[in-house]
């Protein structure tokens, strides 16, 4: 009786899991018509009104990133001096060091 009951809770576990597998890949199907058909919407759309039809791509610029990092170090650099910052004291005092035991 134990081995029958070990069995089906297997075997349902098994389907279970299929099951959601299917489910997954049903879902990334779907997922790909709907942007195939978008897609070929456009394109359609595209050739109809005489436009060329432009790809789907993202615009980057390398040197974008560059001149980011650049702008953002004003942000974390020391301020210079200014002319109303206050004067630092020129005095100076040596330290004699000393062994310590």
């Amino acid at each position: 009786m134990n081995d029958i009951v070990a069995g089906a809770i297997r075997w349902t576990l098994r389907l279970v899991v299929f099951a959601m597998g299917a489910l997954f890949f049903l879902s990334l199907l779907a997922a790909a018509a709907v942007l195939a058909l978008v897609w070929g919407a456009r394109a359609l759309w595209a050739r109809l009104t005489g436009r060329p039809v432009m790809p789907w791509a993202m615009r980057m610029n390398p040197r974008e990133g560059w001149s980011t990092v650049y702008r953002s170090t004003a942000r974390w650099t020391a301020p210079g001096p200014t002319a109303h910052a206050p004067q630092r004291s020129t005095d100076v005092t040596d330290v004699v060091p000393r062994e310590v035991h």
